[in-house]
């Protein structure tokens, strides 16, 4: 019974981890419309993609047996989330590329070096240990990246840049997969995935507080597109000073043509 529960839960953290992996879609379509990561961040990407990796690995029979199901997902993860960080790449500023870069880097490296130190120098329980610490470590990271974006939608008061269908995926993904672990005795799955099952719940609970703010950009019901209206009132705006400078030419216009006469009349 233990075992057909465990699978229950496995096959439910694929469904739901799927899901997790492509809510960003939203987000992605909306960057290549604008063409522009705007206040996107990309670190969250590069961190699920590692943890993809890893945890693939780890699942492997011959590194962690009666993992298969933590492989298969994991690895649909893997070519996903590459495919978000290849258009992040395409259209994020020069400055944002170049760090997204060096973190792609970074994650090649580690999960390069986990694989052939797993592979020359480890066997059997040891090897279990090195990637299970490894696939943790980086779950863990994986689920605290979204830590930057919680600070700014608590600094804004706004959950412009904080996907609702993000946060509830990390929510139940993180809890479908903490009772798998559990249900296995395996420390490797339950502990990150219990931390992304409290993140998450307070992502959750952020957006029910500013769920009303949209962000600054946001236009009423039924006015059009935010960015159209931004657009609007930075044109009102300059119409406005376009104006006022013609006002104050007139006026000054008027006081020398004024003081012109004076003289001439004193003349």
């Amino acid at each position: 019974m233990e075992h057909v529960a465990r699978f229950f839960f496995g096959v439910c953290g694929n469904v739901i981890a799927l899901f997790l992996f492509l809510s960003p879609v939203v987000t992605f379509w909306r960057i290549i419309k604008r063409k522009s990561t705007e206040d996107f961040s990309g670190v969250p990407y590069n961190m699920t993609l590692l943890n993809c990796l890893l945890s693939a690995w780890y699942g492997l029979p011959f590194v962690s047996p009666n993992n298969i199901l933590v492989t298969t997902i994991n690895g649909t993860g893997s070519a996903i989330e590459i495919i978000y960080v290849v258009i992040f790449l395409i259209y994020a500023e020069r400055k944002s590329r170049h760090r997204m870069l060096g973190l792609l880097g970074v994650v090649t490296t580690i999960f390069t070096t986990v694989v052939l130190v797993s592979l020359l120098a480890l066997h059997g329980k040891g090897r279990k240990v090195f990637c299970g610490l490894a696939a943790t470590v980086f779950s863990i990271c994986m689920y605290a990246s979204p830590l930057s974006i919680m600070r700014l939608v608590v600094k804004t008061k706004s959950v412009e840049f904080m996907p609702f269908l993000l946060s509830l995926s990390v929510f139940l993904c993180g809890t479908s997969w903490f009772i798998y672990g559990l249900l296995g005795l395996d420390p490797f799955i339950y502990i990150p995935n219990g931390c992304g099952s409290f993140l998450g719940l307070v992502q959750l609970i952020l957006y029910a507080i500013y769920r009303k703010n949209k962000g600054p950009a946001a236009a009423p019901a039924g006015k059009g597109d935010p960015a159209e209206t931004v657009d609007e009132v930075e044109d009102a705006k300059k119409a406005g000073a376009t104006v006022e400078m013609a006002e104050a030419k007139i006026k000054v216009a008027d006081t020398v043509a004024a003081d012109e006469a004076a003289v001439a009349t004193q003349v």
